[in-house]
């Protein structure tokens, strides 16, 4: 007998596909932040071309308003809390905690609630990253973290500066408690977890010292979710866990600096109006170097807004749609990622 093929409503797949989409569409744009309305705004005529240009550009211009942008990225998600009590769990199993930081921001990285988390463990700091951030403010830093007797590496896991003062530095920290083991007889093998922020580079580290890829690795926040053990040529067992946040951000300034090094998913942010943030800052602190990367002048951004100017660095860079007018989303991904990159210099922004 000859299967007979189960017949679909007419429509439905395209119908089930559209559900799929817009459900998508909407969990992207859950945390983006809405560009204000104005009265000249919403008497634009809908079909006009210059009206929709128009609004593109508001979102942008609408981006100074930092204290806006930063709300939305306050955000603390299930998974998080879950890494954050597998975290307090887990330091029943180490000697020491190593707390990675992101150099170019070296205060906006740390996560305030390390000390309670710790507790009595001794800690060791770690500010990755250090070959992209500026090196006079490493300097600065590295003196203001280590005036009470705390020690603080600056390492770099491309160039692979700083990497060969780690473990050392765990062996030093745990002194006693290993010279207690030898003089029982007993080998001990320091285990130390690695904390930090999404993005800072906990994976790539481990990856460094270990010599292969051993933990999952890539240039993009919330990669690694699980907890995994790494031995280092029996010195020392590496405990990786997943980027964690904080709850609440006590200054605005510290959840825009994640979103600019990438510690906040992209997806879920306005990223054009993160980029003009990125462009005011970077023009207020560093305009040498915007200068120089862009080809533009002071006179390109005399007395010119934030949205102009990053509108005036994406047509030095042909960054065009048609009418000759900026594409603002992929001016957007050029300047964070050049930023992300170390392609504009190097950067503290703290």
């Amino acid at each position: 007998m000859a299967e007979t093929k189960k017949k679909v409503k007419p429509g439905y797949k395209a119908a089930a596909k559209k559900d799929k989409n817009k459900k998508q569409g909407s969990e992207k744009k859950f945390y983006k932040a809405p560009p204000k309305k104005t009265a000249e705004a919403s008497s634009r005529p809908k079909k006009n071309p210059k009206a929709k240009l128009e609004k593109q550009t508001e979102a942008t211009s609408g981006a100074g308003n930092a204290r806006e942008v930063a709300k939305v990225i306050q955000w603390f998600p299930g998974h998080m809390t879950k890494a954050l009590r597998e975290m307090e769990a887990s330091l029943k199993q180490v000697d020491i905690v190593l707390e990675l930081c992101d150099a170019r921001i070296p205060e906006s990285s740390r996560n305030p609630k390390v000390p309670e988390i710790v507790g009595q463990k001794p800690y060791i700091t770690i500010m990755n990253k250090c070959a992209l951030a500026d090196p006079a403010k490493n300097q600065k830093y590295k003196e203001e973290l280590s005036k009470d007797g705390h020690r603080v590496i600056f390492t770099d896991c491309m160039t692979g500066q700083g990497i060969d003062e780690i473990v050392p530095a765990i062996r030093t920290a745990l002194k006693e408690k290993l010279e207690r083991y030898e003089a029982k007889g007993m080998k001990k093998v320091p285990r130390a977890m690695i904390i930090g922020v999404t993005n800072c580079g906990k994976s790539t580290l481990i990856n460094r010292l270990y010599g292969s890829r051993k933990a999952k690795s890539e240039n993009r926040p919330g990669v690694t979710r699980t907890q995994q053990w790494v031995t280092v040529e029996d010195k020392v067992d590496l405990l990786d866990t997943p980027g964690v946040l904080w709850p609440k951000f006590d200054e605005e300034s510290v959840g825009l600096n994640l979103a600019y090094t990438g510690a906040i998913r992209d997806e879920i942010l306005d990223i054009e109006s993160i980029a003009v943030l990125l462009t005011q800052k970077l023009m207020d602190t560093y305009p040498n170097l915007m200068f120089n990367r862009y080809k533009i002048t002071a006179e390109d951004v005399d007395g010119k807004l934030p949205h102009e100017i990053f509108e005036a660095i994406g047509k030095k860079r042909g960054l065009l749609i048609s009418g000759g007018e900026v594409d603002h989303l992929r001016c957007a991904r050029m300047i964070l990622d050049e930023f992300r990159d170390g392609k504009i210099g190097r950067i503290t922004l703290d």
